[in-house]
């Protein structure tokens, strides 16, 4: 059995231009765009409260046109540490977002280098940014100066696999200033395909002087210690392990902290939780919070016995009083005495 190294349970200090971090959980839960919103942080920070999550990525431009406001004003209303991931092409752009950001409470500024969507990379934002280094180091520099928090920065290995040099790469990204790095172990060409490289990661980290955060296939405890054997990086970050499972950052947090690991929700539980996050979703966004928790309750509601077809009829429930009736009928026959609970 890997067992996580000592350091990995000791807080991890960010620097800043003026108002330095700790981070005290060395897991971090990915921003996740139509997924990470103040609804689902809250419940992941029922599992895990020091760690450091994110809004959902914020466009910058956005910002500065009056919309998206909402993602990092209520900042203030949560508790625990969040950043705040924006992404954009033009430096001074990003350095007014930034301050906004600061301004509303955000633990740190993480600049996105990584996204592959091509509607955003086309655009130069995202990892449109591996293909323009120099504006990358702009944009890093621009930030770092508009606001005293650290600023860090999400990538790839690059853009795809004949001209990845990741670990040319990212040395620029420190030199420009980004206080830590997030390295997902794939490059843009391969967006969620094959198998992340992990020892890609390894050889970043021995070329680094600031953290490196592991990213890729880490969607278990085991996963995060394997990862973080191999890579010697600094801690992991969870992205899509977490959509219907928003315990799995306390579980790894436990398993790196030599802590015994809680156990995943029971179905009823996790039926429980789904109707907990739809009736928060529809009091937040009215009947529109049911299209959003639509992709949750697909997420959440699995593994058990008439799953499947649940998961069909909340699919297609056309308000959110049907669909919260299917989950009290479906949390009634799970509860029913003489029931078997996978």
């Amino acid at each position: 059995m890997i067992t996580a190294p000592p350091s990995l349970s000791t807080p991890l200090q960010l620097g800043g231009r003026g108002t330095p971090r700790t981070l005290r959980c060395r897991v971090l839960q990915s921003p996740l765009a139509g997924v990470s919103d103040r609804i689902f942080r809250g419940l992941v920070r029922r599992w895990a409260a020091d760690a450091l999550l994110f809004t959902e990525m914020v466009n910058a431009t956005s910002l500065e046109l009056g919309h998206g406001l909402i993602k990092v004003e209520e900042l203030a209303s949560e508790a625990g540490p969040i950043g705040v991931q924006l992404f954009d092409h033009r430096p001074a752009a990003m350095a007014d977002a930034a301050r906004r950001a600061e301004a509303a409470g955000a633990f740190l500024i993480d600049i996105n280098m990584g996204c592959p969507v091509k509607k955003i990379a086309r655009k130069g934002g995202g990892s449109g940014l591996i293909r323009e280094p120099d504006l990358a180091a702009r944009l890093i520099e621009a930030v770092a100066a508009a606001v005293a928090i650290p600023v860090t920065v999400k990538t790839r290995l690059g853009w795809c696999g004949s001209d990845a040099d990741p670990v040319g790469w990212c040395r620029q990204l420190e030199s420009a200033g980004a206080q830590l790095l997030t390295l997902h172990g794939r490059t843009r060409e391969q967006g969620f395909k094959g198998q992340a490289d992990w020892s890609a990661i390894a050889a970043v980290k021995r070329a680094l002087r600031i953290p490196l955060i592991a990213n890729g296939d880490v969607n278990s405890p085991e996963d995060a210690l394997a990862c973080l054997a191999l890579t010697g990086a600094d801690g992991v970050m969870v992205g899509r392990g977490t959509m219907g499972a928003p315990w799995l950052v306390g579980q790894i947090d436990a398993a790196l902290s030599g802590r015994p690991v809680p156990a995943s929700p029971s179905a009823l539980e996790r039926i429980q939780l789904a109707a907990e996050q739809l009736q928060a979703l529809v009091t937040a966004r009215g009947d529109h919070g049911l299209l959003i928790a639509r992709k949750h309750m697909g997420w959440t509601c699995t593994g058990f016995s008439g799953a499947p077809q649940l998961r069909h009829a909340l699919m297609r429930a056309p308000t959110p009083a049907e669909a919260l009736a299917l989950l009290q009928r479906a949390e009634a026959q799970l509860a029913a005495p003489g029931r078997c609970e996978p």
